[in-house]
Protein backbone atom coordinates (compact mmCIF):
# COMPACT_ATOMS: atom_id res chain seq x y z
CA UNK A 1 0.00 0.00 0.00
CA UNK A 2 1.01 3.49 -0.61
CA UNK A 3 1.55 5.43 2.58
CA UNK A 4 3.12 9.47 3.79
CA UNK A 5 6.27 8.31 6.25
CA UNK A 6 7.41 10.75 8.37
CA UNK A 7 11.01 9.76 8.37
CA UNK A 8 11.86 12.39 11.46
CA UNK A 9 10.88 14.81 13.48
CA UNK A 10 12.06 17.51 11.60
CA UNK A 11 9.38 19.30 9.79
CA UNK A 12 6.77 18.43 7.21
CA UNK A 13 9.56 17.68 4.66
CA UNK A 14 10.72 14.80 6.34
CA UNK A 15 7.30 13.22 4.67
CA UNK A 16 7.85 10.63 1.53
CA UNK A 17 5.16 8.47 0.02
CA UNK A 18 6.29 5.19 -0.32
CA UNK A 19 5.12 1.81 -0.55
CA UNK A 20 4.81 -0.67 2.43
CA UNK A 21 3.16 -3.55 3.56
CA UNK A 22 -0.78 -3.49 4.80
CA UNK A 23 -1.09 -4.03 8.40
CA UNK A 24 -2.59 -7.06 9.95
CA UNK A 25 -5.12 -6.66 12.67
CA UNK A 26 -5.27 -7.97 15.73
CA UNK A 27 -7.42 -9.25 18.47
CA UNK A 28 -10.20 -6.40 18.98
CA UNK A 29 -8.92 -4.39 15.78
CA UNK A 30 -9.97 -3.51 12.36
CA UNK A 31 -8.24 -2.79 8.99
CA UNK A 32 -10.11 0.48 7.37
CA UNK A 33 -9.37 1.22 4.02
CA UNK A 34 -9.13 5.16 4.64
CA UNK A 35 -11.26 7.24 1.69
CA UNK A 36 -10.74 9.93 3.30
CA UNK A 37 -7.95 11.57 5.86
CA UNK A 38 -8.66 15.62 7.82
CA UNK A 39 -5.39 17.26 8.74
CA UNK A 40 -4.98 18.84 12.24
CA UNK A 41 -2.18 21.32 13.34
CA UNK A 42 -1.14 18.75 16.00
CA UNK A 43 -0.21 16.67 13.05
CA UNK A 44 2.59 19.30 11.81
CA UNK A 45 3.33 19.96 15.26
CA UNK A 46 4.32 16.47 15.83
CA UNK A 47 6.18 16.70 12.69
CA UNK A 48 8.12 19.65 14.09
CA UNK A 49 8.58 17.97 17.13
CA UNK A 50 6.08 20.08 19.32
CA UNK A 51 3.98 17.78 20.05
CA UNK A 52 4.46 15.38 23.26
CA UNK A 53 4.15 12.06 21.64
CA UNK A 54 7.21 10.00 20.44
CA UNK A 55 6.06 6.99 17.85
CA UNK A 56 8.54 4.59 16.30
CA UNK A 57 9.58 6.33 12.97
CA UNK A 58 8.61 5.93 10.36
CA UNK A 59 5.26 7.21 11.68
CA UNK A 60 2.19 7.44 9.41
CA UNK A 61 0.48 10.98 10.33
CA UNK A 62 -3.84 11.42 10.16
CA UNK A 63 -5.79 11.81 13.37
CA UNK A 64 -9.46 11.64 11.60
CA UNK A 65 -10.67 9.57 8.69
CA UNK A 66 -13.29 7.60 6.85
CA UNK A 67 -13.42 4.42 5.49
CA UNK A 68 -14.47 0.56 5.06
CA UNK A 69 -14.28 -1.45 6.53
CA UNK A 70 -12.10 -4.51 5.07
CA UNK A 71 -10.71 -7.10 8.03
CA UNK A 72 -11.65 -7.32 11.19
CA UNK A 73 -10.65 -9.50 14.58
CA UNK A 74 -13.33 -8.11 16.28
CA UNK A 75 -17.33 -8.36 16.33
CA UNK A 76 -19.12 -5.31 16.34
CA UNK A 77 -18.23 -4.57 12.34
CA UNK A 78 -18.15 -6.46 9.69
CA UNK A 79 -16.04 -6.21 6.21
CA UNK A 80 -17.67 -3.27 4.25
CA UNK A 81 -19.23 -1.38 6.89
CA UNK A 82 -18.48 2.69 6.68
CA UNK A 83 -16.81 3.49 9.59
CA UNK A 84 -15.29 7.10 10.91
CA UNK A 85 -12.50 7.17 13.43
CA UNK A 86 -13.37 8.37 16.87
CA UNK A 87 -10.59 9.16 18.92
CA UNK A 88 -7.52 7.82 20.74
CA UNK A 89 -3.69 6.70 19.17
CA UNK A 90 -4.15 6.81 15.56
CA UNK A 91 -1.89 8.98 13.88
CA UNK A 92 0.01 9.90 17.39
CA UNK A 93 1.36 6.73 18.56
CA UNK A 94 0.78 4.25 16.02
CA UNK A 95 0.43 4.77 12.32
CA UNK A 96 -2.47 7.23 11.06
CA UNK A 97 -4.73 7.95 8.21
CA UNK A 98 -2.60 9.63 5.47
CA UNK A 99 -2.09 6.00 4.15
CA UNK A 100 -4.77 3.33 1.51
CA UNK A 101 -5.20 1.46 4.98
CA UNK A 102 -4.99 1.92 8.59
CA UNK A 103 -5.96 -0.79 11.79
CA UNK A 104 -7.56 0.70 14.45
CA UNK A 105 -8.71 -0.44 17.61
CA UNK A 106 -12.33 -1.00 17.15
CA UNK A 107 -13.54 0.98 20.28
CA UNK A 108 -11.87 3.91 18.56
CA UNK A 109 -14.20 3.62 15.63
CA UNK A 110 -18.15 4.55 14.93
CA UNK A 111 -20.22 4.04 12.19
CA UNK A 112 -20.21 6.46 9.67
CA UNK A 113 -23.33 9.06 9.85
CA UNK A 114 -25.80 7.85 7.38
CA UNK A 115 -27.17 11.82 6.80
CA UNK A 116 -23.51 13.02 6.05
CA UNK A 117 -21.28 12.49 3.18
CA UNK A 118 -17.69 10.64 3.63
CA UNK A 119 -16.11 13.91 3.09
CA UNK A 120 -18.13 16.00 6.15
CA UNK A 121 -17.53 12.47 8.24
CA UNK A 122 -14.06 12.54 7.77
CA UNK A 123 -12.96 15.86 9.79
CA UNK A 124 -15.62 15.50 12.01
CA UNK A 125 -14.61 13.69 14.80
CA UNK A 126 -11.54 15.20 16.62
CA UNK A 127 -13.27 18.23 15.64
CA UNK A 128 -16.52 17.61 17.53
CA UNK A 129 -15.32 16.17 20.63
CA UNK A 130 -12.83 18.94 21.13
CA UNK A 131 -15.24 21.44 20.84
CA UNK A 132 -17.87 19.79 23.13
CA UNK A 133 -14.48 19.42 25.58
CA UNK A 134 -13.78 23.09 25.29
CA UNK A 135 -17.67 23.96 26.18
CA UNK A 136 -18.81 22.24 28.67
CA UNK A 137 -15.58 21.35 31.08
CA UNK A 138 -16.58 24.10 33.24
CA UNK A 139 -20.11 22.54 33.95
CA UNK A 140 -23.41 23.90 31.62
CA UNK A 141 -24.15 26.86 29.89
CA UNK A 142 -26.42 29.70 31.00
CA UNK A 143 -29.30 30.06 28.09
CA UNK A 144 -27.96 33.02 26.42
CA UNK A 145 -24.38 32.95 27.24
CA UNK A 146 -22.01 34.38 25.28
CA UNK A 147 -19.12 32.29 23.87
CA UNK A 148 -15.89 33.68 21.95
CA UNK A 149 -14.03 31.85 19.62
CA UNK A 150 -10.78 32.52 18.87
CA UNK A 151 -9.40 31.29 15.35
CA UNK A 152 -12.81 30.55 14.66
CA UNK A 153 -12.81 29.43 10.94
CA UNK A 154 -10.19 26.40 11.96
CA UNK A 155 -12.13 22.88 12.43
CA UNK A 156 -12.44 23.04 15.95
CA UNK A 157 -13.23 26.98 15.38
CA UNK A 158 -16.42 26.04 13.17
CA UNK A 159 -17.53 23.14 15.36
CA UNK A 160 -17.41 25.32 18.48
CA UNK A 161 -19.88 28.14 16.68
CA UNK A 162 -22.07 25.40 15.69
CA UNK A 163 -22.10 23.31 18.85
CA UNK A 164 -22.55 26.39 21.05
CA UNK A 165 -25.15 27.90 18.95
CA UNK A 166 -26.91 24.99 19.33
CA UNK A 167 -26.65 24.89 23.42
CA UNK A 168 -28.65 28.31 23.22
CA UNK A 169 -25.51 30.75 23.56
CA UNK A 170 -24.58 33.89 21.93
CA UNK A 171 -21.56 32.71 19.63
CA UNK A 172 -19.00 35.57 19.04
CA UNK A 173 -16.51 34.32 16.32
CA UNK A 174 -12.72 35.90 16.05
CA UNK A 175 -11.21 36.50 12.43
CA UNK A 176 -9.65 38.73 9.96
CA UNK A 177 -11.36 38.25 6.91
CA UNK A 178 -14.45 39.38 6.36
CA UNK A 179 -15.07 36.87 3.79
CA UNK A 180 -14.67 34.08 6.25
CA UNK A 181 -16.51 35.95 8.64
CA UNK A 182 -19.81 36.13 6.48
CA UNK A 183 -19.93 32.30 6.40
CA UNK A 184 -19.30 32.32 10.24
CA UNK A 185 -22.42 34.13 10.46
CA UNK A 186 -24.03 31.67 8.55
CA UNK A 187 -23.35 29.27 11.01
CA UNK A 188 -24.36 30.81 13.67
CA UNK A 189 -21.92 33.28 14.98
CA UNK A 190 -24.13 36.21 16.20
CA UNK A 191 -21.33 38.41 16.05
CA UNK A 192 -17.64 38.56 14.51
CA UNK A 193 -14.81 40.98 15.12
CA UNK A 194 -11.37 40.96 13.98
CA UNK A 195 -8.95 39.93 16.86
CA UNK A 196 -6.70 42.68 15.79
CA UNK A 197 -9.78 45.50 16.41
CA UNK A 198 -7.92 48.01 18.73
CA UNK A 199 -11.28 47.97 20.55
CA UNK A 200 -12.13 44.29 20.49
CA UNK A 201 -12.12 44.33 23.95
CA UNK A 202 -14.58 47.26 24.51
CA UNK A 203 -16.86 46.08 21.65
CA UNK A 204 -17.56 42.84 23.28
CA UNK A 205 -18.01 44.33 27.21
CA UNK A 206 -20.80 46.49 24.47
CA UNK A 207 -22.13 43.39 22.84
CA UNK A 208 -22.00 40.87 26.08
CA UNK A 209 -23.53 43.21 28.48
CA UNK A 210 -23.28 43.54 32.50
CA UNK A 211 -22.77 39.65 32.79
CA UNK A 212 -19.65 40.00 29.84
CA UNK A 213 -18.14 36.61 28.61
CA UNK A 214 -18.94 33.30 30.34
CA UNK A 215 -16.28 31.34 28.08
CA UNK A 216 -14.04 31.65 25.63
CA UNK A 217 -12.89 28.74 23.41
CA UNK A 218 -8.89 30.32 22.38
CA UNK A 219 -7.37 28.09 19.68
CA UNK A 220 -4.38 30.61 19.45
CA UNK A 221 -3.37 32.18 22.17
CA UNK A 222 0.24 34.62 21.88
CA UNK A 223 -0.44 38.22 22.13
CA UNK A 224 -4.41 37.58 22.13
CA UNK A 225 -4.59 36.14 25.60
CA UNK A 226 -4.84 38.95 27.95
CA UNK A 227 -7.53 40.79 25.58
CA UNK A 228 -9.13 37.42 25.92
CA UNK A 229 -9.00 37.22 29.66
CA UNK A 230 -10.10 41.09 29.83
CA UNK A 231 -13.51 40.28 28.30
CA UNK A 232 -14.51 37.09 30.97
CA UNK A 233 -17.20 38.05 34.12
CA UNK A 234 -17.39 36.70 37.12
CA UNK A 235 -16.06 32.90 37.08
CA UNK A 236 -15.68 33.68 33.64
CA UNK A 237 -13.34 30.72 31.81
CA UNK A 238 -11.09 30.11 29.14
CA UNK A 239 -10.64 26.59 27.28
CA UNK A 240 -6.76 26.63 25.89
CA UNK A 241 -7.41 24.12 22.97
CA UNK A 242 -4.13 25.64 20.46
CA UNK A 243 -1.62 28.16 20.44
CA UNK A 244 -1.47 28.92 16.77
CA UNK A 245 -0.21 32.27 17.49
CA UNK A 246 2.74 30.90 19.76
CA UNK A 247 3.13 31.11 23.61
CA UNK A 248 1.56 34.21 25.69
CA UNK A 249 3.99 36.54 26.67
CA UNK A 250 4.42 38.34 30.08
CA UNK A 251 0.91 37.08 31.41
CA UNK A 252 -0.35 39.10 34.50
CA UNK A 253 -1.90 36.32 36.77
CA UNK A 254 -3.22 39.23 39.02
CA UNK A 255 -6.13 39.55 35.89
CA UNK A 256 -7.51 36.96 37.21
CA UNK A 257 -8.22 37.41 40.85
CA UNK A 258 -11.14 39.84 41.22
CA UNK A 259 -13.48 38.10 38.81
CA UNK A 260 -12.08 34.70 40.11
CA UNK A 261 -11.66 33.54 36.31
CA UNK A 262 -10.38 30.51 35.24
CA UNK A 263 -8.15 28.48 32.79
CA UNK A 264 -7.73 25.30 31.01
CA UNK A 265 -6.28 23.04 28.61
CA UNK A 266 -8.81 20.98 26.28
CA UNK A 267 -7.16 17.37 25.07
CA UNK A 268 -9.79 14.98 23.43
CA UNK A 269 -7.48 11.86 23.93
CA UNK A 270 -7.61 12.72 27.91
CA UNK A 271 -11.34 10.54 27.61
CA UNK A 272 -12.09 7.13 27.55
CA UNK A 273 -13.61 5.22 24.85
CA UNK A 274 -16.98 5.48 26.34
CA UNK A 275 -16.53 9.47 27.17
CA UNK A 276 -15.28 10.01 23.64
CA UNK A 277 -18.33 7.96 22.55
CA UNK A 278 -21.26 9.53 24.55
CA UNK A 279 -19.38 12.84 23.53
CA UNK A 280 -19.82 11.98 19.88
CA UNK A 281 -23.57 10.66 20.73
CA UNK A 282 -24.07 14.26 22.26
CA UNK A 283 -22.36 16.28 19.22
CA UNK A 284 -24.41 14.66 16.67
CA UNK A 285 -27.98 15.07 18.41
CA UNK A 286 -26.78 18.83 19.08
CA UNK A 287 -26.16 18.87 15.39
CA UNK A 288 -29.01 17.42 13.95
CA UNK A 289 -31.17 19.56 16.20
CA UNK A 290 -29.45 22.47 14.78
CA UNK A 291 -29.48 21.35 11.20
CA UNK A 292 -26.13 22.30 11.40
CA UNK A 293 -23.35 19.79 9.13
CA UNK A 294 -19.59 19.49 9.30
CA UNK A 295 -18.08 22.42 7.12
CA UNK A 296 -15.26 20.98 4.49
CA UNK A 297 -12.29 23.69 3.26
CA UNK A 298 -11.19 21.47 0.48
CA UNK A 299 -9.84 18.14 -0.65
CA UNK A 300 -6.69 17.57 -1.84
CA UNK A 301 -5.54 14.77 -3.71
CA UNK A 302 -3.25 11.60 -1.82
CA UNK A 303 0.18 13.34 -4.06
CA UNK A 304 -0.72 16.71 -3.38
CA UNK A 305 -0.38 16.09 0.91
CA UNK A 306 2.47 18.78 1.13
CA UNK A 307 0.08 20.58 -0.45
CA UNK A 308 -3.21 20.01 2.07
CA UNK A 309 -0.50 20.75 4.92
CA UNK A 310 0.38 24.63 3.25
CA UNK A 311 -4.08 25.31 3.00
CA UNK A 312 -4.01 24.06 6.64
CA UNK A 313 -1.37 26.30 7.87
CA UNK A 314 -2.71 29.58 5.92
CA UNK A 315 -5.91 29.11 7.55
CA UNK A 316 -9.24 27.01 6.24
CA UNK A 317 -12.64 27.68 6.74
CA UNK A 318 -13.10 24.51 8.44
CA UNK A 319 -11.74 21.06 7.27
CA UNK A 320 -8.44 20.13 4.97
CA UNK A 321 -9.22 16.90 3.42
CA UNK A 322 -6.83 14.28 1.70
CA UNK A 323 -8.44 11.95 -0.81
CA UNK A 324 -6.85 8.54 -0.43
CA UNK A 325 -8.92 5.92 -2.03
CA UNK A 326 -12.41 4.89 -3.36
Amino acid sequence: MKAWLLREKTGLGALECAEVAVPEPAAGEVLVRVRFAALNPADYYLAENRYPANPPMPHVLGRDGVGVVERTGAGRFAPGDLVTILRGGTGVSRAGTLAEYVVVPEAELVPKPADWSDEEAAGAALALLTAHQALTQWGPLAPGATVVVSGATGGVGVASIQLGRAMGCRMVGLSRSAEKAARLRELGAELVLDPNDAELVEKMKDFAGRERVALVVDNVAGTLFPKLVAMLGTLGAISCVGRLAGPVPDFNTGTLFFRRNRIGGVSAGAYSAAEAQATWDASLALLRASGARPVVDGVFDFSDVQAAFARLKQGPMGKVLVRVGA
